[in-house]
């Protein structure tokens, strides 16, 4: 079989241990190292004393990446591969270690280099889907909100089109200070004017038995939300200040029917800003 690295060496990466086995013509050297990041560099350094033209492991979890990370900075090469693929590949012994199989495959060739994005856009897609998380939370927390409201008999998200928007948090706060809910000269100074022609149907929503766990549980909710809502924000401001230099690419995206600034920002993370030209 032909060789194709002279001198290679299959990774086997665990949350605490990594497994490095170096394979050099007929000749294998196992050692193991710690997951911190001097003992990736101590393995780093092994493999370039060595000689290692290619390193290789599994994209399994998330443990690669601390690894990928160091190798891409000190310049050795590294090949990241999709372990459904590396098992398939015909010959495998049940009893194999998995870096001396990777090794082996690697050494000969039989390994197919799953694509790796740049740092940056690594860096971009992680905020970009912890923002996505995050968005999806308070999504989640409005429906809590409206839940302990339906309890209490509270028929706000009936009337208003947003259980969130300025006027509704006025009128919440105020039922969760306690404070009487059926006047309509004070209700109505608290809604914006679109809202005032829904006066008295917002106040027969707002008719309702709220016991005073709910008004604590109303509390923890709300200012949940108000939490949510300021870390998005910041992340939209982190987001925007990263893409600042890729400006020519947002808009390029954005010129797509139905896809706006956030939305473009996300496909860049997720497919690279050199596939949008």
């Amino acid at each position: 079989m032909e060789v194709v690295y002279r001198c290679c060496c299959g990774i086997d990466v665990h949350k605490n241990l990594i497994v490095a086995r170096l394979r050099e013509g007929g000749r294998q050297e196992l050692r193991e190292f710690g997951t911190m990041t001097g003992e990736i560099k101590a393995l780093a350094n092994w493999l370039t004393e060595a000689g290692c033209e290619m390193a290789a492991m599994e994209s399994t979890g998330p443990y690669w990446k601390p690894l990928y990370n160091l190798f891409e900075l000190l310049g050795l090469d590294t090949m990241i591969v999709n372990a459904a693929h590396m098992k398939a590949v015909p010959g495998r012994k049940t009893d194999s270690k998995d870096s001396e199989w990777i090794a082996e495959l690697l050494q000969h060739g039989l390994l197919r280099a799953s694509f790796v994005p740049s740092r940056e856009q690594r860096e971009l897609r992680e905020l970009t889907r912890y923002r996505k998380s995050i968005i999806e939370e308070r999504s989640r927390e409005l429906n809590r909100l409206q839940k302990v409201l339906e309890g209490a008999n509270i028929k706000l998200g009936s009337v208003v089109a947003d259980i969130h928007s300025k006027s509704a948090q006025r009128l919440l706060e105020r039922l969760v200070a306690g404070e009487a809910m059926d006047d309509s000269r004070e209700i109505s100074k608290l809604l914006h004017k679109s809202l005032l022609p829904k006066l008295d149907e917002i106040v027969a929503a707002l008719d309702g038995i709220v016991t005073p766990l709910q008004r604590a549980l109303l509390a923890q909710i709300l200012d949940h939300i108000d939490d949510l809502d300021k870390r998005i924000q910041e992340l939209d401001r982190m987001a925007e200040a990263y893409m600042a230099e890729f400006q020519p690419a947002i808009a390029e995206v954005c010129q797509m029917p139905g896809i706006a600034r956030r939305s473009a920002e996300v496909i860049l993370a997720e497919t690279g800003i050199d596939n949008v030209y």
